[in-house]
């Protein structure tokens, strides 16, 4: 079994393509280009060729005070997802799986590791709905919200693709977002671990005592 290196010129260039709908029917995506780990690998980690520089990203955490990416995960594992509460499906399961696997680790890695939930939808995910809405799935999770601009050009650096809400027909929200899980080194503060949607509690439990130490799942 090989993990799959892809450059991070292609991410980049795949990244506006990269989205799930939440919420709402399904959005027309003929033609969309899903990175899903685990569809087509033996595993579920994809490792970058050339890992992400950390974004410069100061947003607002779930107690209402200003939260600084780079200062608060300098040297922690650490992994970041972009998506939103009110999601019905791909975000809650997402988080609920990185939970569980989290679990498996001692307790001091545990400790260690950081989790970082950036919303896409700012609007309505206000510091104290996102807490609650983390608070359900793990305690030591952090919430971000903040500018929808600020957040879309992160997730972009990210190779990670998100769109403004919208509202359906029906009047249902619906959030176009990228899927993707990045994980940070502990060691050198770079993302140079990527998981899809499709990636499983046991993938995460498998690779989560290798990425706490900066290693390749």
């Amino acid at each position: 079994m090989r993990t799959t290196r892809v450059t991070v010129a292609a991410l980049l260039a795949a990244a506006a393509l990269t989205l799930t709908a939440c919420g709402g029917e399904p959005a027309k995506t003929s033609g969309v280009t899903q990175i899903s780990g685990g569809q087509n690998n033996a595993k579920a980690a994809t490792v970058l060729d050339r890992p992400f520089s950390k974004p410069e990203l100061v947003l607002t955490d779930t107690t209402g005070k200003p939260w600084n990416l780079r200062e608060q995960t300098k040297g922690k594992p650490t992994l970041i997802y972009f998506g939103y509460t009110h999601c019905p499906d791909v975000c809650p399961l997402t988080m609920s799986n990185i939970a569980v696997a989290k679990k498996a680790l001692p307790q001091a890695d545990q400790d260690n590791l950081r989790v970082v939930f950036v919303t896409t939808d700012p609007e309505r995910d206000t510091p104290e709905s996102l807490g609650a809405w983390l608070k359900a799935q793990d305690p030591s999770f952090v919430g971000l919200t903040g500018d929808f601009a600020t957040i879309q050009a992160a997730a972009r650096t990210l190779g990670i693709g998100i769109d403004a809400a919208t509202k359906d027909a029906n009047g249902n929200v619906i959030s176009m977002h990228g899927a993707q899980v990045i994980a940070f080194s502990p060691k050198t503060d770079e993302g140079y671990v990527l998981y899809g949607e499709g990636t499983t509690v046991d993938d995460y439990a498998k690779d989560l005592p290798k990425l706490v130490k900066g290693e390749n799942p």
